[in-house]
């Protein structure tokens, strides 16, 4: 039976909510940047045609980054609610804990019926007990 890691120790699943965040903070500071000094510049009548057209595009990626890094973080959102609908298999129980220590000398220690059954050093046969 496979066994999968919870979605806590998957490495796949951190890693897209990671770089979803690290999507939105750089889209969002390229946007902020960018229609900030933009806003400014065309406010104070100094704004040249890089400011403006390069500003523009600069701040559509940013959006875009930002976007992205939404969807991102929605799909991590999706995955961690679908892997909660995964049917997980019942704990198996080895042993019954009942709160009474377990004596290992008395299970490891053979019992009177065991011990007669053993063979002794006069129940060898004959020609093992005269081979040394």
């Amino acid at each position: 039976m496979p066994t999968r890691p919870r979605l806590v120790r998957s490495i796949p699943f951190w890693a897209l909510v990671a770089l979803s965040l690290a999507t939105i903070l750089t889209g969002a500071a390229l946007l902020a940047d960018k229609l900030g000094a933009m806003t400014t510049t065309l406010n104070d009548g100094t704004a040249t045609g890089v400011d403006v057209y390069v500003g523009q595009s600069l701040a559509g990626l940013g959006a875009t980054l930002l976007g992205a890094g939404v969807v991102g973080l929605l799909l991590a959102l999706g995955i961690a609610a679908v892997s909660t609908l995964r049917p997980h298999p019942p704990a198996v129980v080895v042993e019954p804990v009942d709160g009474s220590p377990v004596e290992d000398d008395a299970a490891a220690a053979p019992s009177a019926a065991q011990e007669d059954d053993a063979p002794t050093l006069d129940d060898r046969p004959a020609e093992v007990a005269t081979a040394r």
